[in-house]
């Protein structure tokens, strides 16, 4: 999953970000608004937003781009914790909320709630002969457990949190490693390519110059 995590303390937001990283997240840190601005459009799983911040307020600015239609779940990250607050950033358009200071294993927990619920992705999820379970980080093919990298798991959640959608490779190359980072141009066909030695052919499919997709079997189509 990738996050957009907007905190302007030095101390918490390195401590997130090599959290959320050591589990598995591709994280983008900023700490002003004016930064989060050029990234927002980026393709997130979740925005994690501090209330204050030296250039506004973030749950005002979650409440723009809410109204600009902007869908990305958002957890607002905050030491406010008096009712009033928490009705007015869930208003405000946040999907959670998260009192400071709290354990960085509760908010993964959160996110991973937030992405089931918000992408209608559940727990575990067939496609044909492959069942993937994204909480336990899990890949079966007709039962038996299969060991993907890091990388071929990367790319896997990316699609399943996508299930039936197309992902463009500019897309699917940003949810993997964030916006800091780059990948070789073949890098993502290499990844696709092992993974279908691994799982199957028919997994994911290419729509050509379009992207990638994959389609769970509760919404494939009916063989003639």
């Amino acid at each position: 999953m990738r996050l957009l995590l907007l905190e302007d303390d030095p101390t918490l937001g390195e401590g997130l970000q090599d959290f959320l990283q050591s589990d598995g997240y591709v994280v983008d840190w900023c700490t002003s608004i004016a930064q989060a601005k050029m990234l927002v459009n980026e393709p997130y799983d979740a925005w994690l937003l501090d209330w204050n911040l030296p250039d506004g307020s973030g749950v005002e600015w979650l409440k723009s781009l809410r109204n600009k239609g902007l869908k990305v779940p958002a957890l607002v990250l905050t030491a406010r914790d008096m009712l009033t607050d928490r009705i007015q950033g869930l208003d405000s358009g946040a999907d959670d909320f998260l009192v400071k200071p709290f354990a960085p294993e509760e908010l993964c927990a959160r996110l991973r709630s937030i992405s089931r619920r918000v992408a209608g992705v559940a727990q575990r999820k067939a496609f044909g002969a492959v069942d993937v379970d994204l909480t336990a980080k899990a890949v079966w093919l007709n039962g038996q457990a299969m060991e993907l990298t890091a990388r071929e798991w990367d790319i896997l959640e990316a699609l399943v949190l996508r299930s039936g959608r197309l992902v463009s490779k500019n897309d699917l190359e940003a949810l993997v490693l964030g916006s800091d980072s780059e990948l070789a141009s073949n890098a993502i066909e290499v990844h696709i390519f092992k993974l279908r030695s691994k799982l199957g052919k028919e997994l994911i499919e290419t729509v050509r110059g379009l992207g990638y997709r994959m389609t769970p079997s509760e919404s494939a189509p009916a063989k003639a």
